[in-house]
């Protein structure tokens, strides 16, 4: 048997599990990227509340997730970026507005280092307090939102919060230029009428997954890097524009989304636009099969990492 009075305290002791094993710290001198865990939701949905837990169940099947992408980019992502995990932000989920506080504050202090942040969600409310903090530093800021809902309903003013209505706030307050942003994969009921209408109201652009299918992958791309071309992008991915049978776990799961392999070539086809910021939201736990969704929210959070590499402000250095 070996000697285990002689075994140091990291051969004894384990740390909870950071994504991809990166460093959990809060020393980002070294960081070209930061992972930042949001385990916040609203709770204003009648019965499916969860994603409060998503941060944590990402790490844990993050650790399924291997370095090397030969085929796109044969280096160890993490060495490449400096990649560090700050761990989560302390909040109370009830505490709404006090919660939206200190997110901004912790996603500032990441963001105003110069490293890009990658928010790990929460329910999609989270993108209110994270892309403030990005228009802190990137005030002409535009947004592609991938996602089977818009979150562009009207503001209730009795409770002004919650995951259907953040990017209304986010035009509202000329946090992004509405004008320049899209909301791709729409698709699927609401509960009030006339949500589409209210989205374009603000300025946005709507390709609804009717419009996907019929266009095609390459002909969207096109558009979105000639639109988006030399702009500062905040990349919003809800979990929910997946189809409920590759991400079971998500707080409003909608039929008819894309395929894994669909979600996966979108997102690689973003490569070359200035993605200054990532949120991948709504991973809820306890409504996740053999955590399928945390496992793909994973992957998305891999590919995004590696695209930015390939930013334009990168090759200028």
């Amino acid at each position: 048997m070996a000697n285990t009075a002689a075994l140091s305290d990291a051969a004894l002791f384990t740390k909870p599990p950071s994504f991809m094993n990166v460093p959990r710290t809060l020393d980002l001198s070294g960081a070209k990227a930061a992972i930042l865990g949001v385990p916040f939701d609203c709770g204003t949905h009648a019965f499916r509340i969860g994603s409060r837990q998503g941060p944590a169940s990402i790490r844990e099947q993050s650790q399924l997730v291997r370095w090397f992408e030969s085929e796109v980019a044969d280096y160890d992502i993490r060495e490449r970026l400096g990649l560090v995990d700050c761990g989560d932000v302390a909040l109370v989920p009830s505490r709404i507005t006090e919660a939206f506080e200190k997110i901004e504050e912790a996603a500032w202090r990441i963001i105003s280092t110069g490293a890009t942040l990658v928010g790990f969600g929460g329910d999609g409310s989270i993108s209110v307090p994270l892309v403030r903090a990005a228009a802190r530093r990137w005030p002409d800021l535009a947004l592609v939102h991938v996602d089977s809902h818009t979150d562009c309903h009207p503001v209730n003013e009795d409770h002004p919060y919650d995951a259907a209505s953040q990017f209304t706030h986010a035009a509202l307050e000329q946090r992004i230029s509405p004008m320049a942003s899209y909301h791709v994969g729409v698709r699927g009921p609401t509960f009030r009428k006339g949500v589409l209408d209210h989205t374009r109201s603000l300025g946005y652009n709507i390709i609804s997954m009717r419009d996907y299918m019929r266009r095609g992958e390459a002909d969207v791309l096109a558009e979105l890097h000639e639109v988006l071309r030399g702009r500062p992008v905040y990349l919003s991915w809800d979990m929910d524009s997946f189809d409920p049978s590759v991400a079971p776990g998500v707080c409003t799961p909608t039929w008819g989304g894309f395929t894994a392999r669909e979600g996966l070539s979108l997102l690689r086809g973003l490569a070359g636009l200035e993605i200054v910021a990532v949120d991948i939201n709504t991973v809820s736990p306890p409504h996740d099969v053999q955590g399928m969704a945390a496992h793909l929210a994973a992957y998305i959070a891999y590919e995004a990492l590696l695209l930015l590499p390939k930013r334009p402000s990168e090759h200028q250095r």
